[in-house]
């Protein structure tokens, strides 16, 4: 209802400023006796509109009170000094121009409003997502839920549990070498391979998307895990003698880590993360 209230007030107020801009232009255009000092007063009301837009409402009421005090001494002045009749025309740009600073504030607001639940949106998008944007692999949030099932169900059945996670060697300088789009192609192909590496009721993640870290889920025994491990380098070998060599140009490598689940040694599945990932270093 907000969200509708907000767009409803940004469109009036639009529409508003459309309105008040051809009033502004028709009356400076119509008083050819007056042109020169109905631009200067045109001028100032746009500036104060744009001062107003920029800054907050506050700025443009005490700007419109300055023009005002400023305007209606001239005013005077023209009156009772040099003894021009007041004409109706006179009141138009103190009333006109506080009203064409309003319409500028309240779009101001509304826009701002809109902005703000954008971004409250976005917010609330990434914190309940759970599938990354560029491989449709579970992300690190799903993993973590998954994981408590995966870890209570190991404990209570006895069923061996492993965690696989994997990078590419030499990511940050591979990626230098190679464009945006082929970044994407490569992390999209190695989830493809990874995928096809592992059995229908193990999982895979993406643990990581900016520095692209996989992690897999494995029913097994760190025996299994090793034959997984082994599989995965011998189908990227294989890629890079075949289809990576004309594709990349560069050969592609992984670093992979693993670690059997040990309810006593691995609380949480941050934990289990961390312990894959200090397995990782004696990859080399």
């Amino acid at each position: 209802m907000k969200r509708y209230r907000s767009s409803l007030l940004s469109d009036a107020a639009f529409l508003l400023l459309f309105v008040i801009c051809f009033i502004h232009i028709v009356f400076t255009a119509g008083g050819q006796d007056r042109y020169l000092i109905n631009m200067i007063l045109l001028n100032v009301s746009f500036l104060i509109a744009i001062l107003t837009y920029f800054t907050s409402i506050m700025v443009g009421l005490i700007l419109n009170i300055v023009f005002i005090f400023g305007y209606g001494t001239y005013t005077l002045y023209q009156t009772f000094i040099v003894g021009e009749s007041l004409q109706a025309y006179h009141y138009y740009w103190l009333i006109m121009t506080p009203v064409f600073t309003i319409i500028v504030a309240l779009l101001t607001y509304a826009n701002r409003e809109l902005q703000e639940e954008k971004e409250q949106l976005q917010k609330r998008n990434a914190s309940l997502a759970t599938i990354d944007e560029r491989t449709n692999l579970k992300n690190s949030r799903s993993f973590q839920s998954d994981a408590n099932i995966f870890m209570a169900l190991s404990t209570r059945y006895h069923i061996p549990l492993t965690l696989l996670v994997m990078t590419v060697k030499h990511w940050d300088e591979l990626s230098r070498m190679i464009s945006e789009a082929q970044i994407t192609e490569m992390v999209y192909d190695i989830s493809k391979l990874s995928e096809t590496s592992i059995r229908m009721n193990d999982s895979l993640y993406m643990l990581n998307s900016d520095h692209p870290t996989w992690g897999l889920l494995l029913f097994t025994d760190q025996d299994g895990a090793n034959v997984v491990v082994n599989r995965l380098k011998e189908k990227l070998e294989s890629f890079n003698t075949i289809e990576f060599s004309n594709k990349y140009k560069h050969e592609m490598k992984l670093t992979i880590g693993t670690i059997q689940y040990n309810p006593e040694e691995i609380p949480t599945p941050l934990d289990f993360i961390k312990k894959a990932r200090q397995k990782m270093e004696y990859d080399v």
